[in-house]
């Protein structure tokens, strides 16, 4: 796992664009017995994977290291035994782009809060989950970014299941949401 600390990413030399995986509110093992293969298959080459709360098992962090290092923040569902072991907020560097993580910056009551979070922290992308809903909106030179839920998504009957993929050239970012 990597460290809790605000940090500067060091990912592999070569190439110059990095693909960061994005994932949020997975909910394992209360809402799915595990994560479905298809994020596996998403995140195969991605150097590096964010995840924005409400894990409820940290074994979720183990399997995704398998593919990548793991940055997690925990959420309003995960117990003691997570807080304990993760922030509530954190960042990391990917050239000179802050990328910050929040499970729950007040989403639900608008873009208000996490505007305020973003600038008082430098961020330049912010990484959210709590509403298991996908979204991208840039604001100014800001984006946020919820990837939604791989395993509960809500509301089911109009929302699939979803991650997210940043690429990080030093120059943009481009974010995708990516329905499984």
């Amino acid at each position: 796992m990597v460290s809790q600390e605000s940090q500067v990413l060091r990912l592999r030399e070569s190439g110059v664009t990095k693909t960061v995986g994005l994932i949020a509110d997975t909910h394992i093992p209360v809402r799915a017995r595990e994560l479905p293969r298809k994020v596996f298959e998403v995140f195969d080459k991605v150097e590096f994977i964010i995840h924005a709360g409400d894990l409820v098992d940290l074994s979720v962090i183990d399997e995704l290291e398998q593919l990548a290092p793991v940055l997690a923040v925990y959420g309003n569902m995960d117990g003691p035994k997570i807080r304990g072991k993760l922030s509530k907020m954190n960042s990391v560097k990917v050239f000179n782009w802050k990328i910050g993580v929040m499970h729950n910056p007040r989403a639900l009551f608008g873009m208000g809060k996490m505007r305020e979070i973003a600038r008082q922290n430098g961020f330049n992308v912010f990484v959210y989950g709590h509403t298991h809903n996908p979204r991208i909106k840039w604001e100014g030179e800001t984006l946020f970014v919820n990837p939604g839920s791989p395993t509960n998504p809500l509301p089911p009957f109009i929302t699939k299941p979803s991650i997210a993929l940043l690429r990080v050239a030093k120059e943009k970012i481009t974010p995708e949401i990516i329905h499984i």
